[in-house]
């Protein structure tokens, strides 16, 4: 018997169409905090002033008390997301479209509905996708809006190796990131995550069998949207990621980039390793 025969998928697609709502203020202090994780100096703080973009994952966060929290670190399941009875939590990808930017002195509320749950077999097992879209807007007025993907698998188990993955191609466009343990746990903290495997290396290592501290999926899907905006000189209209392969602190990480005109391809990976993260950037 698979584990996805195993899974009662009838239960988990019940938690399609619940909806969480909630709201934050945006203050000064925020976005000077994340500014300041991503080596920029604070600007222009002023109410009003242009908040960066994708700091809507650092606002209206699930603030579940300490006590209630899973082993891995995050909420316990079956709250509003459905209660998948998989081990590992993935933020697998993404897609944004932007219709303004959120300031400082805005009230932004997040609007959240859960739109699939889906169990398919992968590579390595079974895997349960929930697709969740988030609509943000402030003032009444709609900033953007989102739709995430999350897996759930099963831990890995020892068998035969598996083939070498494709070395990740270098972009014309490359840059270095930061992507130590101190970084990692400032971005967990912005983003209210308690997800052991970001800075925990003892359970990372000895519980889920990583080799090293997990680089947060929405940390490099910042990353390379700030790239992507660099490049072109003004923040796409629209922005997409998804995740291939997890990537550690162990390694030096790097950005990538191709394309011309209103389209950017982009890409994580370290030297030698395969992309890690791609993304799509449209103006």
């Amino acid at each position: 018997m698979t584990q996805a025969s195993q899974l009662d998928l009838t239960h988990l697609q019940s938690w399609i169409g619940r909806q969480d709502i909630a709201a934050e203020f945006v203050t000064a202090d925020l976005v000077r905090r994340f500014r300041a994780t991503f080596d920029e100096e604070s600007g222009d703080l002023s109410s009003g002033a242009a908040a960066p973009r994708l700091l809507h994952w650092c606002l209206a966060q699930p603030a579940a008390l300490t006590h209630t929290l899973g082993p891995d670190g995050h909420p316990a399941r079956g709250g509003f997301l459905p209660p998948v009875p998989l081990p590992r939590r993935m933020w697998a990808g993404g897609s944004i479209a932007f219709s303004g930017d959120i300031a400082v002195g805005d009230t932004v509320r997040r609007v959240s509905t859960i739109e699939d749950v889906s169990v398919k077999e992968g590579r390595t097992g079974t895997l349960c996708f929930v697709t969740v879209k988030h609509e943000i807007d402030a003032a009444g007025l709609a900033i953007l809006t989102e739709t995430q993907d999350i897996v759930y698998r099963a831990l890995d188990t020892a068998g035969s190796p598996s083939k070498a993955p494709t070395p990740a191609t270098e972009g014309k466009h490359r840059q270095e990131v930061n992507s130590s343990p101190p970084m990692l746990f400032r971005y967990s903290a912005l983003t209210f995550n308690g997800h052991r495997i970001h800075y925990d290396h003892p359970y990372v290592t000895q519980v889920e069998g990583y080799p090293g501290l997990v680089v947060h999926g929405p940390l490099q899907a910042t990353w390379l949207l700030r790239f992507a905006a660099r490049i072109h000189g003004a923040p796409p209209a629209r922005f997409s990621f998804r995740g291939l392969s997890p990537v550690f602190d162990n390694a030096p990480l790097f950005l990538h980039a191709e394309g011309e005109g209103d389209r950017l391809k982009l890409w994580t990976a370290r030297p030698g390793g395969p992309v890690a993260m791609s993304a799509e950037a449209q103006w």
